[in-house]
């Protein structure tokens, strides 16, 4: 039961998390998100099967160590945005921002638990639920394609490093899941080592409690 919960909790948050990204184009001009029915709170218009169950559930019963996946992005028109030098940047920040604000209100929670009361168990799924999410907004932070910090690093480059990057981007869209298997291949087996240890040391910092 303990392990669907943290899945469910990782579904929940990466659906919160595409939802911020169609919300923040709306914001700013574009609701192609809104017309496609992506602001809504079910989670079946969000799920992909791949990335958002099986992934995940792959990575969690394997004890890989590292707990990730994603939901269908949330479809967007950039020139449809008000903001049109920093608009790409707001939208992409924004799914990272919603992961760090759940993993602050969860944080604050399990810091509180002695006056509230709070099982043991549930200071467990909670602590559980800060760690995905602060790994859900540091790994999106990572600047390569087609991950959120791609679209915020483009945003401050100039302009001949824009077009340099872009191209770049677009190769890499050209060979879509095989690229993301590399890289998860390559991330786990290489970089998940000194990632964790950054994500350990900001979940200590937010609940004031050791790794697991």
């Amino acid at each position: 039961m303990e392990h669907i919960a943290i899945i469910a909790a990782l579904i929940i948050s990466i659906i919160l998390h595409e939802m911020a990204h169609g919300y923040a184009a709306n914001a700013l001009g574009d609701p192609t998100a809104r017309l496609a029915g992506r602001l809504s709170g079910n989670p079946l218009v969000h799920l992909d099967p791949l990335g958002s169950v099986i992934v995940p559930a792959l990575l969690f019963f394997s004890g890989s160590g590292m707990l990730f996946g994603w939901a269908k992005p949330v479809p967007y028109n950039p020139y449809n945005l008000s903001n049109q030098k920093w608009g790409e940047a707001l939208v992409a920040v924004a799914g990272p921002a919603v992961n760090v604000f759940l993993a602050f209100i969860f944080a604050m929670i399990i810091r509180l638990a002695d006056p509230l009361g709070l099982s043991n168990s549930f200071i467990d799924l909670a602590s559980y639920i800060v760690y995905i999410n602060l790994l859900l907004a540091c790994f999106n932070m990572i600047p390569l394609p087609p991950l959120d910090g791609s679209k915020i690093l483009l945003a401050v480059l100039p302009f001949k490093a824009q077009q340099g990057y872009r191209e770049f981007m677009a190769k890499m869209q050209q060979f879509g899941f095989i690229v993301t298997f590399i890289f998860i291949f390559v991330f786990i087996n290489i970089f998940w080592g000194p990632f964790s240890v950054v994500i350990g040391s900001l979940f200590e910092l937010f609940t004031g409690l050791s790794t697991f």
